[in-house]
């Protein structure tokens, strides 16, 4: 709550508002100072007559500009204030309490100079021509005839202020003591007094009509002032009037009869009660969002403090060891070594400087925030639904400006706490003038860029960063990946980019992966290790780079035929070596009695020869292929076994067993047979995978 209390002093007088009225900017100012710094404006320096004169442009005709900003309604939203007009464009000067105003260059009329007398309750009338600065954003206006009762009256800022004063005051005193009043025993709920002893048996005896009235504690008077019904606000151009819609285009209450002859007659209007909500949500999510930065900027904070701790124990660590290595030295190092504790020094006093800076700033920023969180929470609770309107559109403003003040960058520390700094001892006698810090350390851990790492079907792309505050030389990376079963981590890449695709790994299996940055003063520790999954079913086509020549592909490699009478292999362009795998082929064109071969082969095998002619290839030659059959091929590595299935029925037993090593789909086929591919297809409900064994080599 203390972080609250400037939102709720006037910036004129420094107290707590008394009586604050809105001014068309949205800020706030008590109503007995808008009188005190309320400056006549004589009719012969109005603006139309300086213009009329052809006198030059005044420096501050940008004033002009802003009182047009201001009273545009295609502008803030606050441009329908009846009653104001430009004030006069004046050279404007600093009063003492910091206040811009636009001092008059004639004598006052006697009859003006009634704002500087005591307040007595009641106020004299205005001067005509009267001009009014804003003291926080120096926007000015002149008053029309109802003068400063004009402005809306803020009761929310009102309401917050009271109850912000009563739960700092640690007793309720008596409202009727002359001196020193006294603490109060009793309050009157009907003449909503706070009474002590003496002052209830002198004003308030009880006898009489006084006997009839209801006395309270003081802490329960207090809790009744706070739970009495909310005040029904009355229009401003409108006195009889209450404020029952909310006029969209002005963004302002209105009232009844302000629809109908008034200038909000052809404006969007809508009932005050769902605005009153409507703004209310919204001022409450601004305020979600800007509690979470607040809550960011409190972690933020502790890790600056903590970052104090680490530059100073790492100071004090570096500097004694550098005080170790010069005292090992000769005597003629013994000047160098004052020249090098001063640099190191310097240093870290440039990082404590710096991180302290940043915590004093963020600290002030912190301290708004809370502080204007708190008065939005205050204002939330007010059930005004005229005067929380009045202010809430300002609010809103404010939270999301303040939001974005906390926006990216500035809850990043501005410096390391890191000394990359180490001595080198190394150099000959004769080399000690040249004696300096050199960079002898190995490179942070990288950081892997999770957004930017993923897997697709076999193969995984891993993506890395140096730390943000790092600053020592990076010769180059090792990418490290698991065998896919939980074995030892082998390199697979080695360079100097950030950004690796490994491809040939096994389906269906979980690696893990690592990386780390060399240079020549050694190799880095391991970033985090990260665990990707493979595809769980292989998608693949035929490989073109492997295929025959006379081999043609289409369908996007998935249609095979060819030119030649000849029996020419193709091959898939992906490889197994591990797991359960299951694909079709379907017979698209069977003429001439063909003789096709479907199964799996090794990189090697001969491309111009039937499949299976040699001991590199397994394959299926009959069993009654013709046009529209489909062959399944069913390649299991847990039980070492290969099956063939025609239309979905099983060709034998088992074709082949105790297969090891990497295979790849192939066929072989001449010119009478077309065939079309489907891959990524899940393992026939008939067979069951056998228990896995000891792993297969590595693809």
């Amino acid at each position: 709550m203390d972080e609250m209390e400037e939102e709720l002093k006037c910036p004129v007088c420094g107290s707590f508002y008394r009586e604050p009225i809105i001014l068309p900017c949205s800020h706030n100012i008590c109503l007995a100072c808008a009188r005190n710094i309320l400056v006549q404006t004589p009719d012969a320096e109005s603006p139309q007559s300086s213009r009329a004169s052809g006198s030059g442009v005044s420096d501050y005709d940008y004033l002009d500009l802003d009182k047009m900003s201001l009273y545009s309604e295609a502008d803030s939203g606050y441009g329908s204030y009846g009653g104001f007009v430009s004030a006069p464009t004046t050279p404007c000067q600093k009063s003492p309490n910091g206040v811009r105003v636009f001092p008059p260059t004639v004598p006052h009329p006697p009859q003006a100079q009634h704002h500087l007398l005591p307040h007595t309750g009641v106020l004299p009338p205005v001067p005509r021509n009267s001009c009014l600065t804003c003291p926080q954003c120096h926007r000015s206006l002149t008053l029309d005839d109802r003068g400063l009762r004009g402005f809306p009256k803020n009761r929310v800022l009102e309401g917050v202020v009271d109850r912000y004063q009563q739960s700092k005051a640690a007793a309720l005193k008596c409202q009727l003591c002359e001196k020193s009043p006294r603490e109060a025993t009793v309050m009157c709920e009907q003449c909503d007094v706070f009474y002590c002893d003496p002052c209830r048996l002198r004003c308030h005896p009880p006898r009489g009509p006084l006997a009839k009235h209801r006395l309270v504690p003081p802490a329960q008077g207090r809790i009744s002032r706070r739970a009495s019904p909310r005040k029904i606000s009355t229009c401003t151009e409108h006195e009889l009037e209450n404020l029952s819609m909310y006029c969209v285009q002005c963004k302002t209450p209105v009232c009844y009869q302000c629809l109908e002859d008034g200038k909000h007659s052809t404006h969007e209007v809508k009932a005050l009660g769902a605005m009153w909500k409507l703004h209310k949500g919204q001022l409450s999510q601004a305020l979600n969002v800007l509690s979470d930065r607040a809550t960011e900027a409190k972690e933020f904070l502790v890790q600056l403090r903590n970052m104090v701790q680490h530059i100073q124990e790492n100071g004090v660590e570096f500097e004694a060891c550098l005080v170790a290595q010069c005292d090992a030295l000769i005597e003629a190092l013994n000047r160098r070594k004052a020249q090098l504790l001063s640099r190191v020094t310097k240093e870290h006093e440039h990082k404590l400087s710096v991180v302290r800076d940043q915590i004093s700033h963020c600290t002030v920023k912190l301290r708004q925030t809370t502080g204007l969180m708190e008065y939005c929470l205050e204002v939330i609770k007010e059930n005004d639904p005229s005067g929380f309107l009045q202010i809430s559109d300002a609010l809103i403003r404010r939270v999301h400006m303040t939001e974005n003040q906390w926006g990216k960058g500035s809850l990043t520390p501005r410096m390391s706490s890191d000394f990359d700094l180490t001595l080198d001892s190394g150099p000959l006698l004769q080399t000690i003038h040249q004696l300096d810090f050199v960079q002898m350390k190995v490179p942070a851990a990288p950081i892997l860029q999770l957004e930017e790492c993923c897997t697709q079907t076999n193969s995984a792309t891993l993506s890395w960063k140096q730390p943000p505050l790092s600053t020592i030389a990076v010769e180059g990376y090792i990418l490290e990946l698991d065998d896919g079963t939980g074995g030892q981590f082998r390199e697979v890449y080695v360079g100097t980019e950030m950004i690796c695709t490994v491809d040939g790994l096994h389906f269906n299996s979980t690696y893990k992966s690592r990386v780390k940055a060399f240079n020549s003063s050694g190799v880095g520790q391991y970033s985090k290790t990260l665990v990707m999954q493979t595809s769980e079913i292989a998608w693949f086509t035929f490989d073109t780079a492997s295929a025959h020549p006379d081999i043609i592909l289409s369908n996007d490699n998935l249609t095979v035929t060819c030119n030649s009478y000849d029996d020419r292999v193709v091959m898939g362009n992906t490889g197994f070596s591990r797991g359960v795998h299951y694909w079709e082929m379907t017979i698209d064109r069977y003429d001439n009695h063909p003789d096709p071969a479907f199964g799996i082969a090794r990189a090697d095998v001969m491309k111009d020869v039937m499949l299976g002619k040699d001991d590199k290839a397994w394959a299926i030659t009959d069993g009654g292929i013709s046009k529209g059959a489909t062959v399944g091929v069913l390649l299991d590595f847990s039980r070492g076994i290969l099956l063939f299935l025609i239309n979905d029925e099983q060709q034998g037993p088992v074709a082949f067993n105790t297969l090891e090593g990497m295979y790849y789909p192939a066929i072989s086929l001449n010119r009478n047979v077309q065939v079309t591919l489907h891959s990524g297809l899940p393992i026939p409900d008939f067979y069951t995978p056998g228990e896995s064994e000891a792993a297969g080599s590595v693809c």
